[in-house]
C-alpha cells in the first residue's frame, strides 16, 4: 500500500521535490499533479461535489468562471455532456472547425461532433462513464493539454453503425488527447476498444470490418508506404542512451520505447516494471507479472516485425515524489501485416496502429498501465478493397461519409 503522508511530512516532501524539467520540444512535456485535483479513485459525481476547500484554483483566463482547474474542465464537460445530454455545451466547448482524429480517419468540424454523440446516444441512451484519470499539461496562455481515459457500461437499445439493436449491455474503454484553448476543444485524438465493442455486441468483427473499409475507402485509403519504410532497407533502430545515470521520467519513457517496443528486446520488460506489474490491456484482458507482459508485446510485434515506431506526445504528471509519475503515451506502429500475430494471418496490407498507454510509475518503475488501440481500425485498413475490388464496389456504393461510428 502507498503511503499517506501528514500535512507536515507533505510540507517538508514538497519543499525537497525538483522542479520540474523544461519540455522537449513538441514531443515530452512536464506538468505537477499538485496543480489540479487528480480524480484517482473518485467517480465524477465526488469529483465535481468535493469541498470548496480543498478545489486546485489555476489560471484559466478565457474558461468559463465555473472550471477551477484544466481537469475540473474535462471532468464537468464530459459528465454534462454523456451523463446530462447537455449537446448544447459541445457548441461552447469545442471550436468550430474540430479536428477529430481516429486512427486514420478524420473527420472536422463541430456538426460532425454533434452528429457523432447524437448516434452514439440512439445507440446507448443509458451509456454511463466509469474509471477516470486525466493526464495534462500547458497553461492558458500557450494552451493546454489534456490525455483522458474512461470505460463506458451501456445497453445497446438503439441501432448502430455496427447493426441493429441487441438489447445487451456492453462495456467499452476510451481515450481521449484534447487540445484546449480558450474554454474550446480545438483537436482531438480518439482511441476506443471498438473491437472488443462488436464483439459484446455479437456482431463478427471482420464482417462489420469488411463494411466500414468499404464505407471509408475514400474518406481513409490504403496508405502508399510500404517495405522500403520498414526496418527491412537494413537501418535498426538507434539506441537511446539515457543523459544521466539517475532516474528521469522522460529519458525513463524513452528508454523504455526504445528498447522494448523499437529494438524488441522483451528482455528489458524486466527493468521498466515492477515484478507483478498489471497491463489492462485491449478486450478487458489483464496481464499480470512480467511472464503476461512479455507474451503480450511479443504477440502483438509479431503482426508487424519490421514495423516502425513513432511517438507523438508523452505527457508526464508529478505525484508525490520525483520518483513517482503518472504518464500518458500517444503513439504509432507502422509496417507490413507480414506476420501471424495479434491480428490474424498475414495479409501483406501497410497497417497503422495507432494508441494511446496511459502509465503509474511507482518508485521508478511501471506498476500500473492502460493500454489502447483500435483493433477494428487495424482491421478495417487489412479489409480495405484492392484496386480491382474498388473498381467493382463504386458503382454499387453511395459516396463516402463521415465514419462516426461510437465517439
Amino acid at each position: 500500500m502507498e503511503k499517506t503522508l501528514t500535512k507536515q511530512e507533505s510540507s517538508v516532501f514538497k519543499s525537497e521535490l525538483k522542479s520540474l524539467p523544461r519540455n522537449r520540444g513538441n514531443l515530452i512535456f512536464y506538468a505537477d499533479s499538485s496543480e489540479v485535483n487528480p480524480i484517482d479513485a473518485k467517480d465524477d459525481y465526488d469529483y465535481i461535489n468535493m469541498n470548496k476547500g480543498e478545489q486546485k484554483k489555476q489560471s484559466m483566463r478565457g474558461f468559463n468562471e465555473e472550471y477551477n482547474n484544466i481537469v475540473d474542465y474535462i471532468v464537468k464537460i464530459t459528465r454534462q455532456i454523456w451523463k446530462e445530454k447537455d449537446i448544447g455545451l459541445i457548441y461552447d466547448t469545442y471550436s468550430t472547425g474540430v479536428s477529430i482524429h481516429k486512427g486514420l480517419v478524420n473527420s472536422h468540424g463541430i456538426n460532425e461532433v454533434i452528429s457523432g454523440t447524437l448516434q452514439t446516444l440512439h445507440a446507448f441512451p443509458d451509456r454511463k462513464g466509469l474509471g477516470w484519470s486525466v493526464v495534462w499539461s500547458g497553461n492558458d496562455e500557450d494552451g493546454f493539454f489534456t490525455s483522458h481515459r474512461g470505460r463506458s457500461v451501456a445497453t445497446n437499445t438503439g441501432d448502430s453503425y455496427y447493426g441493429p439493436a441487441t438489447g445487451k449491455k456492453v462495456m467499452f474503454r476510451t481515450t481521449a488527447d484534447c487540445l484546449i484553448h480558450s474554454n474550446k476543444i480545438y483537436e482531438e485524438w480518439l482511441v476506443m476498444d471498438t473491437y472488443h465493442l462488436v464483439q459484446q455486441l455479437g456482431f463478427d468483427p471482420v464482417e462489420v470490418a469488411k463494411k466500414v473499409a468499404i464505407g471509408t475507402q475514400k474518406l481513409a485509403p490504403t496508405m502508399s508506404f510500404g517495405l522500403p519504410e520498414t526496418a527491412e532497407t537494413g537501418l535498426p533502430p538507434k539506441l537511446f542512451i539515457p543523459a544521466s545515470n539517475e532516474f528521469e521520467i522522460g529519458d525513463f519513457m524513452l528508454e523504455l520505447f526504445n528498447k522494448v517496443w523499437e529494438r524488441r528486446s522483451i528482455n528489458f520488460v524486466k527493468k521498466f516494471y515492477e515484478e507483478k506489474a498489471v497491463v489492462h490491456y485491449v478486450c478487458n484482458r489483464d496481464l499480470v507479472g512480467v511472464n503476461e507482459i512479455q507474451g503480450m508485446f511479443l504477440s502483438l510485434f509479431a503482426s508487424v516485425p519490421n514495423a516502425k515506431l513513432v511517438l507523438e506526445r508523452i505527457t508526464c504528471n508529478r505525484r508525490e515524489s520525483d520518483l513517482d509519475w503518472d504518464v500518458a503515451v500517444r503513439w504509432r506502429l507502422q509496417g507490413i501485416h507480414e506476420g501471424t500475430g495479434y491480428f490474424g494471418a498475414p495479409s501483406g496490407k501497410p497497417i497503422d496502429i495507432f494508441g494511446v498507454n496511459h502509465f503509474k510509475i511507482r518508485n521508478a518503475k511501471i506498476s500500473e498501465e492502460w493500454m489502447l488501440f483500435d483493433g477494428m481500425e487495424v482491421l478495417r485498413q487489412i479489409y480495405l478493397p484492392d484496386t480491382e475490388e474498388k473498381q467493382g464496389s463504386e458503382s454499387s456504393q453511395a459516396e463516402d461519409g463521415n465514419f462516426t461510428g461510437v465517439s
